[in-house]
């Protein structure tokens, strides 16, 4: 990508990057995607190469299909769309990120969780 002086990068986060109880490991290793994202966006957006996070929420995955029932429930209970996301949704942002009407997008993480993560 710094030879050719183009190049986009769209790593996975996940909500659980602001802090999820029990998974203390899990969150640490979403919020390092979201460090290791900016600073490549740093290093790298001279070149022409654009580096963003995608932060889902509760997404219809094989993943989240083994969350017990009442956990996922209050999960979308906290979530102002009412529902979990579907894998589609978050693949829709990716296709945006890798495309050049993303080119002036550079070391964001976007949240694609219904409004989970709204302030």
């Amino acid at each position: 990508m710094r030879k050719q002086e183009y190049g986009k990068i769209v790593n996975i986060s996940s909500t659980s990057s602001w802090g999820n109880m029990g998974q203390a490991n899990y969150s640490a290793a979403k919020t390092g995607v979201i460090g290791l994202t900016r600073t490549l966006a740093k290093e790298n957006g001279a070149k022409n190469i654009t580096v963003n996070a995608i932060a889902p929420g509760q997404i219809d995955t094989d993943m989240t299909r083994n969350i017990p029932e009442n956990i996922k429930m209050m999960g979308i209970m906290l979530t102002p769309a009412g529902r979990m996301g579907n894998p589609s949704e978050v693949a829709s942002v990716v296709s945006f990120l890798a495309s050049d009407d993303s080119s002036f997008v550079n070391g964001e993480c976007i949240s694609v969780s219904g409004g989970f993560l709204m302030p």
